[in-house]
Formats: structure tokens, C-alpha cells, sequence
């Protein structure tokens, strides 16, 4: 497998996809063919999502065609060089691509070799469930499983911050309610600005630092480099 798992889209100054164009440029190593999946977009249309993302990528020179536009997922990712995830509502992506028949030939395709990237949302759809997304469950999804493609979840936009006064849990202390469920899946927690790639069954961390949360252990700071789980 070749996956770019993004934690963010957009930076603080604005730059939609810009921190990131380096490496999707190396995932896509010449490919042209981008299949996009837009259907995280929720108070944006898709046809609006597939233009930003059209705009973003345009320095790779890719040609990027909307899933949304179409029928047939099988003969969709036979025409894809490159599968794209965009960010949003991680349950209306999950339902949306479920509804619709992808992901059984989605997870096929990227095992088989077809290019993944995902960012926010669509880095949640590579986890074996989305039960560590950040969102709100604003839809039925018909199930948590996703495309199980590494053997770890991920806790994308990841901090431990709390404003001042602020009562409810830390994302620590999720994670921590996770593992009292599910004590066999290791969670990473990307903060913004980081990513992962995973090659086969090597998983390498990039542009900072990030933590590993293991039931029954302390958090462990991850530097960038290969994570210490398969």
C-alpha cells in the first residue's frame, strides 16, 4: 500500500493544502488521474469541493474528477491513478461511500496498490473504525467499520488544550474512554501541520511530532520517523 494521512487541510494563515503539496506530489510520482471523494463536504456543495481541491492541486498537474459524479466505483478506480479523501464530516463520508457501494472496491483498489490520500475525514476513512474521529455523529453511518487499511486509529487535529474554564474531556481523556472499550487499538494523535505516510506495512511520521496512546501505558511523544507499530 502507498497512503498519505494528513491531519489538516488548512493552516493558520489560510493555505488550503499548500504544507502538503510535496508530498502529495511524491504519492502521486507522476500519476495524472486523481479520483476525489467528496462526499465529507457537508455546508459545501461537491461540485464547489471538487473545484477547490482542483484549484489547491493545480501546481501537480493532475486531472481530478469527482466520485460524486460517478455510477460505477469499480470502473472508477480502474480509471484512477490516485484516490483523494477530503476532510469534513467523517459519518457523512463513511455513509455517503457506504450507500453508494465504494468501499469494499475502494479498500480492494488501495490494497492493491492504488495511491491513497486522505486528510482529516478522509485520514479517519483508512483506521479500521472512525470511532476516534472528532465529529459530531450528524448522520447514520450504518456502521463505524471503515476501510481498515492500517492497524492503528487515528485522532486527527489532535491537542490536549482546554480554554480556561472549560469543563468537558481532553482528547486524552477520549482516547483514554476508547481504550477502556477497545484496549487492542493502538490511536495516534496527529496535531495539525502532521502526517503520516505508510508504505506496505511501514508507517513513518512527518513534519512533527506526535503522540501514541496504548491502553494501559503512558502516552508516548512520537518524532518524526518510523512509529513503533505495524
Amino acid at each position: 500500500m502507498n497512503l498519505l494521512l494528513l491531519s489538516n487541510s488548512r493552516m493558520p494563515d489560510g493555505g488550503y493544502l499548500v504544507h502538503a503539496l510535496d508530498a502529495l506530489a511524491a504519492l502521486a510520482a507522476g500519476r495524472r488521474r486523481a479520483l476525489f471523494l467528496p462526499f465529507a463536504g457537508v455546508t459545501v456543495g461537491w461540485d464547489d469541493y471538487l473545484a477547490n481541491v482542483r484549484t489547491a492541486l493545480a501546481p501537480l498537474g493532475l486531472e481530478i474528477d469527482g466520485a460524486h459524479r460517478r455510477d460505477d466505483p469499480v470502473a472508477a478506480l480502474a480509471w484512477a491513478e490516485l484516490v483523494l479523501a477530503g476532510g469534513g464530516s467523517t459519518f457523512r463520508l463513511l455513509a455517503e461511500l457506504r450507500r453508494r457501494g465504494w468501499l469494499a472496491p475502494l479498500a480492494a483498489a488501495v490494497r492493491g496498490g492504488l495511491p491513497f490520500a486522505g486528510w482529516s475525514a478522509g485520514a479517519n476513512l483508512a483506521c479500521p473504525t472512525i470511532r476516534t474521529t472528532n465529529d459530531m455523529p450528524i448522520v447514520d453511518p450504518g456502521g463505524f467499520d471503515a476501510l481498515d487499511l492500517v492497524p492503528f486509529q487515528l485522532n486527527p487535529h489532535f491537542t490536549d488544550a482546554l480554554p480556561p474554564g472549560h469543563q468537558g474531556e481532553s482528547r486524552t481523556q477520549r482516547i483514554a474512554e476508547f481504550h477502556v472499550l477497545n484496549p487492542q487499538v493502538p490511536v495516534i494523535g496527529l496535531p495539525e501541520g502532521t502526517w503520516l505516510t505508510v508504505h506496505g506495512r511501514v508507517a513513518t511520521l512527518h513534519a512533527g511530532g506526535a503522540w501514541l496512546f496504548r491502553a494501559g501505558r503512558p502516552a508516548l511523544a512520537l518524532a518524526p520517523g518510523p512509529l513503533p507499530v505495524a
